[in-house]
């Protein structure tokens, strides 16, 4: 038995990375995966088609997570694509890091919006459909540095702490309706992204994790599936670090 056969799921910000991983594991354990791209067409529509491969129902969708109203229509098209929403997922996110004094206004805007508004406006969006269901998911993709902080980077990790703030809040006020929410705070995930950088500079990274490696999408990806599925039935309102134990 797959552990998601069935039920439909919304991850925002999956054309590359941890997103990515996510829809995949879930498609392969038997959910339907509608997804959102910013501007990554290519890569989006491809995924689109392998998730299909897989015996899924898969469609990519161009939206903007800053948007209160793209929200709303993109859940609308959903619902009409899919006939139904189970599991959330608020994946969309982006840095522009810098130290608070070379910070600008328009960079902290930016990254507040687009990591936790997004967050409010999907939740949102969202929440008629499963409280009619009396039913449903929703999981906050956070960080370690929303746990911790983390120097230069005030904005993201503001975010981050935000969406666990929000993710506690919601668990209470939607629980009674059997709708869970909790969060993921990811340590060193190696991406794409991280895969650019100097080679050394990740090592000393490695060799500070108690588990001496960095995380895969797909690490991510199964701490989402357990939260997306009935294994965590009894599971509301909390925050998995999925570090290598870098925060213990």
């Amino acid at each position: 038995m797959k552990l998601l056969e069935g039920k439909n799921a919304i991850i925002t910000g999956a054309s590359r990375g941890i997103g990515t991983g996510i829809a995949r594991v879930f498609a392969e354990n038997g959910a339907n995966v509608a997804f959102t791209y910013s501007s990554s067409e290519a890569p989006a529509l491809e995924l689109e088609k392998e998730l299909s491969g897989l015996g899924v129902k898969a469609k990519a969708y161009k939206s903007n997570a800053a948007s209160f109203e793209a929200a709303e229509q993109l859940v609308a098209a959903v619902l009409k694509d899919f006939g139904g929403i189970d599991i959330l997922i608020n994946n969309a996110g982006i840095t522009k890091d810098n130290l608070l004094m070379r910070m600008s206004e328009a960079d902290f805007d930016s990254v507040i919006e687009i990591n936790l508004k997004s967050v409010f406006n999907m939740t949102k969006a969202v929440q008629r459909t499963m409280l009619k269901q009396r039913k449903g998911s929703i999981i906050n993709m956070s960080s370690v540095v929303g746990v911790k902080g983390n120097a230069g980077q005030a904005n993201y990790a503001a975010s981050k702490a935000g969406m666990i703030g929000f993710t506690k809040s919601v668990a209470l006020e939607l629980g009674s309706r059997n709708i869970r929410c909790n969060a993921i705070a990811p340590g060193f995930i190696e991406t794409e992204m991280t895969a650019k950088l100097d080679e050394k500079v990740v090592q000393g990274w490695r060799e500070g994790i108690p588990l001496k490696r960095g995380g895969s999408p797909e690490d991510i990806a199964n701490a989402c599936l357990f939260f997306a599925s009935d294994l965590s039935a009894y599971v509301t309102g909390q925050v998995l670090n999925v570090d290598g134990g870098m925060l213990t």
